[in-house]
């Protein structure tokens, strides 16, 4: 089942911007930004993070990193999700360009907003980070397997350089822009 997601300010509006996919390694700002990008737009939210089986959950809990098997059921019901219109903004780490034509075939319209840091700025935010089932231990793994947003691929790389609602905002204008 498909968690509810949450709706902008204008919930109900016909959604004249196809999906958007915010990635990124763990603690980088995916949630929050892709929260604001949902409410400014009207559009509604959806975190993959709610998406994921029971085992994986536990898995990164205990610290181990998920493979590519672990993933791939996870990744059918987030693109999904995207297809059904249930989350128009979705966050979803999408670390590899593999995972992002698993969502492409599902959202063929689907852009990815590919969320970048140094890795101090990363580190920091998210040790500061409570309450989730991702521990920092993990970082490095998502690092380790982080491919980038090609040229070739939807979407663009925004430099998380500030705070969530300026970036937000810069997406935004990108967003209703094209």
């Amino acid at each position: 089942m498909i968690p509810q997601p949450t709706t902008g300010a204008t919930a109900g509006a016909a959604h004249a911007h196809d999906p958007i996919v915010v990635m990124g390694v763990s603690g980088i700002g995916k949630s929050t930004i892709a929260r604001l990008i949902g409410e400014q737009l009207g559009m509604p939210y959806l975190d993959a993070d709610d998406l994921h089986g029971e085992a994986n959950i536990a898995k990164m809990s205990a610290g181990i990193p998920l493979t590519d098997e672990d993933r791939l059921p996870w990744l059918h019901r987030v693109g999904e999700a995207l297809s059904a219109g249930a989350a128009p903004v979705m966050a979803c780490s999408a670390l590899k360009r593999a995972y992002r034509e698993v969502l492409l075939t599902h959202a063929p319209r689907a852009s990815f907003v590919m969320l970048s840091a140094d890795a101090e700025r990363i580190t920091a935010q998210v040790t500061a980070r409570t309450g989730h089932f991702m521990p920092p231990a993990l970082l490095q793994s998502q690092l380790g397997a982080l491919e980038p947003l090609q040229s070739d691929e939807p979407g663009l790389i925004v430099l998380v350089d500030d705070d969530p609602a300026p970036i937000a905002s810069r997406i935004v204008s990108w967003v209703t822009s094209r």
